[in-house]
């Protein structure tokens, strides 16, 4: 994982359709990490409800400037307060709570291992894409 301060932007305003595509495909990865953990909440990319897409997209922009699994964890925090999320011990869109409604110094450590596959993937697809360089 590279730090904040070994990437850049190539520009500042990022194509919205390559960060929805590296958006999916961690959503993917992510779906596949939770289910090895025995978490089966996460739907397939085209099946999951918009706010989760949105989510996700997000996440990717945040990675993309900040690359730190702890400040990527905070902003989806934040988000999901925003939005009317509070802790739950288990994660419950109708109900709109979640386990994960924490600091990230409270997470259980495979979540914090899938924040750091996260922000890994999104990195190596930015770079790829041509969104990042590294400096």
């Amino acid at each position: 994982m590279y730090t904040k301060e070994q990437v850049e932007l190539v520009e500042e305003t990022l194509d919205e359709l390559t960060v929805e595509i590296i958006a999916a495909a961690c959503h993917m990865q992510n779906r596949t990490y939770c289910q090895g953990i025995g978490d089966d909440s996460q739907p397939l990319w085209d099946k999951a409800p918009q706010w989760q897409q949105d989510s996700a997209v997000n996440g990717v922009r945040q990675a993309l400037v900040n690359p730190d699994p702890a400040a990527s964890h905070e902003s989806w925090l934040a988000e999901k307060v925003e939005n009317g999320w509070v802790y739950g011990a288990e994660k419950d869109p109708e109900k709109k709570t979640h386990h994960c409604m924490v600091p990230y110094s409270d997470l259980p450590e495979e979540q914090k291992k899938k924040d750091g596959l996260y922000i890994d993937m999104v990195q190596q697809l930015g770079l790829a894409a041509n969104l990042i360089k590294l400096v």
